[in-house]
């Protein structure tokens, strides 16, 4: 069987696609990648062929030096869109040439479905986080650039998920229509149903990110994709791991970080009397001294230097919020956007850490969210938490993915 997994998007978007693929390839399946160039030299290295999709990202989490980015009005917007569902309809078409079954994550992808109906294969849509997914119970993604704010506490979301799909239909429906129309396809009406299929894949773990309502059969919850690291600590941060007590791990990915971040969280583990390890991402975080109680570091195996952490400080992003609850490490989550508030929200409810305000946090509010985290109670919980959390989704998704096209044939 040969398999195309594809997405756009950062770090944390891909890696889980990658977990997925090194299942399959254990398994004896060929499998292919789609995904943006960043990534295409690491999942190369690792055997399996890539086809790039789009522009690099990594520049767009740095801050512009002259300030905000401009506004972008409606009609540039609209260009936007459209070039980029001609750029997928024609590059997933071409990754997926000969292939069996197509599996996308991340909604972004909108010319995926199409393309497997297309070439007369299945389509499996795959959300890392089951507030990406319609439930009345929870609410949709926060979406910044759009102006989204989180959602007050509701008994039922129903009307915030009829907003969301009108945005779908009016943001999509057009360029996906005129695309479809060219290949001598139907149009379709409702562009988030067929996005996201009747039945998609929850790649989430079930204890830390549940779907609400498990007595529903339209969602199949598979655990987090999950790829293992068995990657060492280099020799610089071994050494100052062993200087002292864990520090405090703050990191904020591959996203763009608030104004002065190093600087904030820097000094909030200071006024704790912590040390601090800053992972640069793609915002390139830099120390703001020479003083040997910080480091800063760039890629690592998150797996291993959690689990000798005091706490982790992120964005909450799905990758980096399941590694740290499996590393049973307490969080303070910063969310700024889209899936990150839920992951925020689920710490705090846990109680296996902090759900820090969103946008740019300051000392005092930083240092208040640690000081919770830090307590012995949470410490306590996170370690506890850690034991039920799942490491084999991957391994249950290959091997559903291959069930499913063994019936189908």
């Amino acid at each position: 069987m040969r398999v195309l997994l594809s997405t756009i998007g950062s770090r944390g978007d891909v890696q889980p696609l990658v977990g997925l693929a090194s299942q399959l390839v254990a398994l004896g399946q060929e499998v292919r990648l789609c995904v943006p160039p960043d990534f295409r030299e690491w999942i190369e290295g690792l055997g399996m062929p890539v086809t790039p999709i789009g522009p690099e990202l990594r520049s767009t989490a740095k801050p512009s030096p002259s300030g905000p980015p401009p506004t972008i009005t409606p009609e540039q917007r609209r260009q936007m869109i459209e070039g980029t569902v001609t750029a997928q309809f024609e590059t997933i078409a071409r990754a997926a040439a000969g292939c069996d079954v197509l599996v996308g994550a991340t909604a972004l992808q909108v010319a995926a479905p199409s393309v497997a109906e297309r070439l007369g294969i299945p389509y499996v849509f795959a959300a890392y986080c089951p507030a990406v997914l319609p439930s009345q119970r929870h609410a949709p993604p926060v979406l910044a650039a759009l102006g989204d704010k989180p959602a007050p506490a509701m008994d039922d979301y129903s009307t915030l998920w009829d907003q969301d799909a009108k945005r779908w239909n009016d943001a999509w429906s057009s360029p996906i229509n005129n695309q479809r129309t060219t290949l001598d396809m139907a149009p379709i009406s409702d562009v988030r149903s067929y996005v996201l299929t009747r039945q998609p894949w929850l790649a989430a773990d079930p204890t830390l990110g549940p779907w609400p309502d498990p007595k529903a059969d339209m969602v199949f919850q598979t655990g987090a994709w999950i790829l293992p690291d068995e990657r060492p600590l280099d020799a610089e941060l071994e050494a100052f791991l062993a200087a002292g007590d864990p520090p405090i791990y703050f990191g904020f990915g591959s996203i763009r970080a608030p104004a002065d971040l190093a600087r904030v969280m820097i000094a909030a583990a200071r006024a704790l009397g912590r040390r601090a390890i800053v992972s640069r991402g793609w915002a390139d975080l830099s120390l703001v001294d020479d003083e040997p109680d910080c480091i800063a570091i760039g890629e690592v195996n998150q797996q291993a230097l959690f689990k000798r952490v005091a706490a982790v400080v992120h964005h909450g992003g799905a990758g980096t919020t399941t590694a740290a609850a499996r590393a049973g490490a307490p969080q303070v989550v910063i969310p700024q956007h889209y899936d990150q508030h839920y992951w925020a929200l689920r710490v705090e409810h846990l109680g296996i850490g902090t759900a820090h305000t969103s946008g740019a946090p300051t000392m005092d509010s930083l240092t208040a969210a640690l000081g919770h985290a830090l307590r012995p109670e949470v410490t306590a919980r996170a370690r506890a938490f850690a034991s039920g959390v799942r490491g084999d989704g991957a391994v249950i998704a290959a091997r559903r993915l291959l069930s499913t096209l063994s019936h189908r044939h």
